[in-house]
């Protein structure tokens, strides 16, 4: 074999070692790649193994966090009821019970509303109830006596009294005399608990007025919402609010509430005036005492101690002068008036002791059969067989002049009662202690008491 075979041999040796030894280096970068990449990939894998694991851990906390926040959503749940007395009347009797009936009117408030989440809310365990009714105490007292529901305004106070005291969480507001004092109110504390997340249900008792409809038609907007009012009536809703019902929970308690407003009356004493007489404001036409129903023998005859006004024209109305009933022929009976007609009756309430005064109101006398003879109710829940003296009379007959009336300055009959002005009123102030609370409107206020003619009845 020559030299050039054995050098071509030697050649093809050597390009395949060549070729061996590419192969090898192609092999290891390929392996040192792919060690790379697996290592990034346990990286990546680890780094994930951690953020799983990170991710469960807070994904627990937060469960927990969410589970610890629901027990304490759920440790106070409370349901409010919002309820506005121009629209929500108790019923007379209670209202006529005073503290006795504002105890029991809240009683069975409590009761109606309990029972009507267990039977519509089962999800709700044992919810405190709040209440807050809010009336003008003014306006009320005014139409339960025009209405004839009672005589005495203060009963109407023992029955805010009694509300009041009844639950820790039931509230009477006096909301005074302005117009839309008790929507404003109840609108900002609707508000204020709807989006709250221990309210688990507004129930709202309102008058068919305009705004009520507007909140509860913005209401309407927010779906979730809707399940979170229930409504109340009372008095029934008028077009205002009747076209809302079918979107909200819907109910009544008849047994606690009016379906009508007070209508105001003839009132009582009117009618009595034409058939009984007596003796306690004017001058009797004979010295025995008018005829009594009910307990007529326990109390004190006009003859011995009713204190009545004599009509001398002379005098002054702030003096109030007390005088025995003589026998006399028939006599007319008079009202005395001002140089502008205005009716003056004679009062003296400042001389009597304020603490006197306040507890003749807790004796709950009735004025009727005490100051005029005779009670037309026979569903009064006042006193009538209490005997009393010359100057419980005489306190009892100021009491009485504390309550406006319904005919005010112009009213002509000279057994009326009830006041003509205000006692806590000085001539030429057209204010009093009690500024723009007062029962007495602003033409009651600063009457001239000068008595300079009469007009005869």
């Amino acid at each position: 074999m020559t030299a050039r075979a054995f050098f071509d041999r030697y050649q093809q040796l050597t390009s395949i070692e060549q070729k061996k030894d590419t192969l090898i280096e192609e092999l290891i970068q390929r392996v040192t790649e792919l060690e790379g990449v697996y290592r990034q990939e346990q990286l990546d894998h680890e780094r994930e193994k951690r953020f799983n694991r990170d991710i469960q851990i807070h994904e627990m906390e937060l469960m927990e966090q969410i589970s610890r926040m629901k027990a304490i959503m759920n440790r106070e749940p409370f349901i409010v009821v919002l309820l506005d007395g121009d629209g929500m009347i108790f019923h007379d009797e209670l209202l006529q019970m005073g503290e006795d009936g504002g105890r029991k009117a809240a009683k069975e408030l409590y009761s109606s509303v309990e029972a009507y989440v267990d039977e519509n809310f089962p999800s709700i365990i044992s919810p405190k109830i709040i209440t807050k009714l809010y009336v003008s105490m003014k306006g009320l007292c005014d139409s339960c006596v025009r209405g004839g529901i009672t005589t005495d305004p203060s009963i109407l106070d023992d029955f805010a009294r009694g509300f009041n005291s009844s639950y820790p969480l039931f509230d009477l507001v006096d909301v005074g005399s302005g117009k839309d004092a008790a929507h404003d109110k109840i609108k900002e504390a609707f508000k204020l608990h709807l989006y709250n997340c221990h309210c688990h249900q507004i129930f709202l008792g309102c008058s068919d007025e305009s705004p009520y409809s507007q909140t509860l038609e913005d209401t309407l907007a927010d779906l979730e919402l809707l399940g979170r009012v229930s409504l109340i009536e009372g008095i029934p809703f008028g077009k205002n609010l009747d076209s809302l019902k079918a979107h909200y929970r819907f109910t009544r308690f008849p047994s606690l509430f009016r379906e009508s407003k007070i209508t105001p009356v003839w009132t009582p004493w009117k009618a009595a005036v034409a058939t009984k007489p007596r003796s306690l404001l004017t001058p009797s036409p004979n010295p025995q005492a008018a005829p009594l129903s009910r307990t007529s023998s326990n109390i004190t005859t006009a003859s011995n101690s009713a204190p009545i006004t004599t009509p001398a024209s002379s005098h002054s109305g702030d003096d109030f002068q007390l005088v025995r009933s003589k026998p006399t022929s028939s006599r007319p009976k008079i009202v005395e008036r001002n140089k502008y007609g205005q009716r003056v009756d004679r009062l003296d309430i400042q001389s009597i002791p304020r603490e006197e005064v306040n507890r003749i109101k807790k004796l709950k006398l009735c004025n009727y059969l005490f100051l005029q003879g005779e009670c037309p109710n026979e569903n009064c829940h006042h006193d009538h067989s209490r005997k009393l003296t010359k100057n419980e009379l005489q306190t009892l007959t100021a009491v009485a002049r504390m309550t406006p009336c319904r005919y005010g300055l112009e009213c002509d009959d000279p057994e009326c009662m009830y006041g003509h002005r205000c006692p806590q009123s000085e001539p030429g102030r057209k204010d009093c202690y009690w500024g723009s609370s007062c029962r007495f409107n602003t033409a009651a206020h600063g009457i001239d008491t000068n008595i300079v003619k009469v007009t005869k009845v």
